[in-house]
């Protein structure tokens, strides 16, 4: 490796470190930097999860004011993250990748949405005072998350977008907090993932490429966190619908 390759290898580190503490989709930025200077596809995707760890852990740091009272709520859906995570991890060791290339960009697309109309169906729910919706919505949020899970234990591109769109229509509390949870659970499917792509394919892992990942997006969570937590909420909330639209583009247009 050169050192040109390994800078620009960290360089995408710090940035997928940073919009995946704001947003989500990080990964889009690693993973494609990974396959451009040659790496295997399933090994590239292996050490960009692993590499991306300690952004995640940085990303928490960074937002643990906006956590405060929602501790409950993390440690309810923290399992459904576990399970999500080890569920996807072993279907990307034994599933072709066909398999879940037709529906990414739509479940993006469906993050996307939900960012957009999940305020006005909150506000609406709240007019009504529909105490059923509200069960409703108490019973989707651990499918949500689960199926999130599922989904960032496989690849994790724009996982952080999709379980925005779900937290944004299924939890009536402000951008910021949603953020900060989002900001524990992602990580922790991406632990869980790493955990089982180490256990059972080690010598598939690149590991200078996850190091140098890891060095960056550390300090890209830091970064991260300094931004997002400074945006109003309907600037952020723009940002995460332009990644999102930026993340389909790339899956579908630009491949």
């Amino acid at each position: 490796m050169s050192i040109l390759e390994a800078f620009l290898i960290m360089l995408a580190g710090v940035g997928a470190g940073t919009i995946n503490t704001i947003v989500g989709s990080g990964t889009l930025i690693t993973f494609p930097t990974l396959l451009f200077f040659g790496y295997p596809p399933l090994v590239a995707n292996m050490s960009n999860n692993v590499g991306l760890l300690p952004g995640g852990l940085s990303g928490v740091y960074g937002y643990r004011r906006e956590l405060a009272g929602y501790g409950a709520v993390v440690r309810r859906l923290v399992p459904l993250s576990v399970a999500g995570g080890l569920t996807g991890a072993l279907l990307l060791l034994v599933l072709p990748s066909s398999v879940f290339d037709a529906v990414v960009p739509a479940l993006i697309g469906l993050g996307v949405l939900l960012v957009i109309f999940g305020p006005r169906l909150q506000a609406a729910a709240r007019a009504r005072h529909a105490e059923q919706e509200s069960s409703l919505r108490r019973a989707l949020l651990p499918l949500a998350v689960l199926g999130s899970g599922v989904y960032g234990g496989y690849f994790g591109a724009a996982q952080g977008v999709i379980m925005m769109g779900f937290l944004t229509m299924l939890m009536p509390i402000s951008l910021q907090s949603l953020t900060a949870i989002k900001n524990v659970l992602v990580p922790i499917v991406n632990l869980v993932a790493a955990v089982v792509f180490i256990s059972l394919r080690w010598s598939q892992i690149d590991w200078a490429a996850a190091g140098l990942i890891g060095v960056g997006s550390l300090m890209g969570g830091f970064i991260g966190a300094g931004v997002g937590r400074r945006l109003p909420s309907p600037v952020l909330r723009g940002v995460i619908i332009t990644v999102g639209l930026i993340a389909i583009a790339k899956l579908t247009v630009f491949g």
